[in-house]
């Protein structure tokens, strides 16, 4: 029994059934216990741990929960609980109850008789009503019901004074009751994934609301009411049919020979990053070639005001599939604050093929706002000779952080009953039309086109007969299936005619880019050919793809040319410059480009060789993206001690990192790293250590020797500092750095409990860690193998056999495996690259094996 009696009995099969023996064999302990889990997917011994239950009566804590365990294909097991005894009544000192992922199809009436519960979690069951003493649960704090059949709430639901958090979502709510607007302490409200047409004024009574979450419904308005809210901090609106009035217009920035607006300019320089505006207005223009505009009015006392750039991270980039990274992110503060007039914010960005938008991120979410693209002022030029930079500008009364990216080009209709038709801006050849009585309300519908170039398909296909048209992704919103077939009419693939084609060679394939597959749909789609077109129906939304070839798994082709057309290849550039040893240039580079890119340098910098090629995937792009390369010095203000670490994410969770940092005690030029993954193998290495790489998705580690040198103090005196660039572990027993441990945690399912309690953590962090990341397990998976990895870290050496036995303990012998391969690798390939360089072979910081 744990010291703080805790019994946690859902990490094992059969865990309910040992509940019953131990009140037989130790009755006084049991009684003891103050926090409770059972499993809730196997029917032997659930009953009897029910009614063993009752007889713990100074439990404050109770979790009877379902998808706890894993069937052999490792999928989770739903729980079997579908009622509660009455008798769990005397539990009066519950506090706590969790009975998510269960069959209970009623409310449990025993639920009512507990005087002091405050957190109750009946999320994922089959509840279609509650009942209309709710109300008398008045210590309620916390209540979650979401994704179950609820069609309406009961009046009742007011009277829980003390609600602070109410998560309804995914439910079938088509309207709320009124005297939702008494729960005067209610800070959160979720109502996502409903029915609900529209929202009771009753809200603008919810003083204490600081988030309500209502997209995905079929509201048409938003009351007024909500913009009185004091508290109100975020206000997610997304996938709802509201009315849209036109869009504020960007007010035209001052140029040369211009003066429609005659504004006040304020030109910042590099580290002025504090400047105020008054209710005249203003022109800030910013170091990097921002601009924000400020119209008359917008503010009406002196507003001090803040603007940083951000490095790239997954908090602060946001990429969906196909879009490039266009800028760094920039933040301006203060959040939240609302101007009277909006204010247009221009965000600089490099040339881009496709269509340019502006997203910003609230704190909580992400959103992609109106976009108007121009160019800047050429008195505010960052370029070579005097051009102005592209900038992305939108309008927002509220500051936050601002990313330009580029997108696919996204065509868009509105379709109501009497039908519609789609043209795409791209190849206006590309048409869907939808018939008169094909959905009974209006929704949205977007197509987007992704261009294929014939000569890359047949390269990578190996068919020299091959070709493919360009990808389609059709999208709606809201997800409703069409009352008829939409009729598509797409070009014929490069170098076919209705007469020359071989109908036996066309395939049409849908595509679920997520899975990665393709699937022959040409006989569901009634495939026709023109002289020039293809013509087909479909029902299903998504990718879809017009194939030309003479091999017969043309779906397992397809995936490989997708995945492929998906790649960059890349290399790493270091560079030092001549004149000031001081300065260290760092690039990432197209392939194409390095040869350019070294002639132009080579009177200013001098360096290592590049690197090997390397093919990154998209959602990566911006190493590739930049057609200047990423610039880093090792005298910028995020040098800190002598090291620099840039951490980049993607939406393929895809994971790299910088460090540049000195050795201890060296005064010359010393060694740094450059580490990158990406998804597979390369097909080049050498045997041995291919085979040394397990399962499906792991990641490849490459290292690039820099040379670098010592970092000066304050004093001209060169500092001694150690070398970090791998941060857990000891040279014993070997290190782990913060990009193996989340490539490790992309592994972990279910069993991340198990784990984090064979690594020693306690049970309140473990639960902490999920309520703070309810519903989203990759979340929760990350935050405990990094919280016990900072702990672990500053207590010493260890810590690397800590981590692989409790992968063990927890059969996760694979991943020990890997741990292992990883440690012994990343050693090996360091100690050559340095060789491979000519640099000093004697690593004092990574021990020979």
């Amino acid at each position: 029994m744990h010291p703080q009696q805790m019994l946690t009995l859902d990490v094992y099969r059969g865990g309910a059934a040992v509940l019953p023996a131990l009140w037989e064999a130790v009755p006084e302990q049991l009684r003891r216990v103050l926090y409770l889990r059972l499993g809730s997917e196997e029917s032997d011994g659930l009953e009897g741990a029910l009614m063993t239950l009752p007889h713990l009566t100074q439990l404050r804590s109770l979790a009877i929960r379902g998808c706890c365990l894993q069937d052999p294909r490792g999928d989770p097991l739903p729980g079997l609980l579908s009622t509660l005894p009455p008798s769990l009544s005397s539990l009066t000192s519950l506090t706590h109850l969790d009975l998510s992922f269960n069959r209970l199809s009623s409310f449990p009436p025993c639920l009512l008789t507990l005087p002091l519960i405050s957190s109750l979690l009946l999320s994922h069951n089959l509840l279609s009503a509650l009942p209309s003493s709710v109300g008398c649960l008045r210590s309620l704090r916390y209540l979650s019901l979401f994704g179950n059949r609820l069609r309406a709430l009961p009046p009742s639901l007011g009277q829980l004074v003390a609600l602070q958090t109410l998560d309804l979502s995914h439910n079938l709510l088509k309207s709320l009751p009124t005297e939702v607007g008494l729960l005067e302490s209610l800070r959160s409200l979720e109502l996502s994934n409903n029915r609900l047409k529209e929202l009771p004024e009753t809200l603008g009574s919810l003083l204490s609301l600081r988030e309500l979450i209502i997209h995905s419904n079929n509201i048409r308005s938003v009351p007024a009411c909500l913009n009185k809210l004091p508290q109100l901090i975020k206000l997610d609106i997304r996938n709802n049919p509201l009315g849209r009035p036109p869009t504020p217009p960007l007010l035209p920035l001052t140029t040369s020979g211009e003066t429609e607006t005659e504004l006040p300019e304020l030109h910042l320089g590099p580290n002025q990053y504090c400047f105020s505006v008054n209710s005249a207005g203003c022109h800030v223009y910013l170091p990097g070639g921002a601009e924000l505009l400020f119209p008359p009015g917008c503010v009406v006392t002196i507003a001090r005001l803040k603007w940083a750039e951000r490095r790239p991270d997954k908090k602060w980039v946001w990429l969906e599939d196909h879009d490039f990274l266009l800028s760094r992110p920039l933040e301006l503060q203060p959040h939240g604050v609302a101007f009277l007039k909006p204010v247009e914010v221009c965000v600089p960005y490099h040339r881009s093929r496709g269509e340019v938008v502006v997203r910003r991120f609230d704190g909580q979410s992400w959103s992609t706002l109106p976009t108007m693209t121009k160019r800047g002022s050429p008195r505010h030029s960052v370029r070579p000779g005097g051009r102005a930079a592209r900038l992305a500008c939108c309008c927002v009364r509220q500051f936050s952080w601002f990313v330009a990216v580029s997108r696919l080009v996204r065509d868009s209709c509105s379709v109501s009953p009497e039908g519609a038709l789609l043209v795409s801006r791209v190849d206006p050849a590309i048409k869907l039309t939808f018939p008169p009585g094909s959905t009974l309300q209006t929704r949205t519908v977007m197509l987007q086109v992704l261009q294929v170039v014939v000569s890359e398909v047949r390269q990578i296909s190996g068919d020299p007969q091959a070709s493919a048209s360009h990808l389609l992704c059709v999208s709606q919103s809201p997800s409703m299936p069409f009352l008829r077939p939409v009729t598509v009419q797409v070009p014929l693939p490069p170098g076919l005619t209705g007469h020359t084609v071989d109908m036996s060679c066309l395939y049409l394939l849908h595509g679920d880019p997520a899975a990665q597959t393709w699937t022959d749909v040409t006989s569901q789609a009634s495939l026709q050919v023109t002289h020039l077109y293809a013509i087909f129906t479909i029902t299903h939304f998504s990718w879809y793809w017009l194939w030309y070839t003479t091999q017969r798994c043309v779906s397992g082709v397809a995936r490989k040319v997708y995945h492929r057309l998906r790649q960059f290849r890349v290399q790493f550039l270091v560079l030092q410059r001549k004149t000031d040893p001081m300065q260290v240039l760092l690039q990432c580079l197209p392939t194409g480009k390095v040869d350019g890119m070294l002639q132009s340098l080579s009177a200013q910098y001098e360096g290592p060789q590049p690197s090997d090629l390397c093919e990154f995937l998209e959602g990566e792009q911006f190493f590739a993206g930049f057609e200047r390369g990423i610039d880093i010095n090792t005298d910028r203000p995020d040098c800190i001690e002598g090291r620099l670490s840039f951490v980049f994410y993607s939406h393929l969770k895809n994971h790299k990192e910088v460090y540049i940092c000195p050795s201890q005690g060296k005064q010359e030029p010393v060694r740094g790293q450059v580490s990158f993954y990406r998804g597979e193998v390369p097909g080049d290495i050498p045997q041995e250590v291919a085979e040394k790489r397990k399962g499906h998705d792991s990641q490849w580690l490459a290292t690039l020797p820099l040379r670098l040198p010592g970092v000066l103090t304050d004093k001209g005196e060169v500092e001694e500092l150690r070398h970090p660039p791998l941060n857990l572990g000891d040279p014993e027993s070997g290190y782990l750095t913060e990009a193996n441990l989340l490539a490790i945690s992309l592994q972990i399912g279910q069993e991340w409990r198990s784990i984090g309690i064979n690594l020693s953590m306690s049970y309140q962090e473990l639960d902490r860690i999920q309520y703070k990341h309810r519903d989203n397990l990759g979340a929760v998976v990350l935050e405990m193998l990094f919280c016990w990895a900072r702990r672990r870290g500053e207590a010493g050496p260890g810590a690397v056999p800590e981590l692989v036995e409790a992968m063990m303990e927890s059969s996760r012998r694979d991943l020990a495996d890997e741990i292992e391969d990883i440690v012994s690798l990343g050693k090996r390939k360091y100690r050559e690259s340095l060789r491979r360089v000519g640099l000093d072979t004697d690593v004092s910081s990574v021990s020979d094996e």
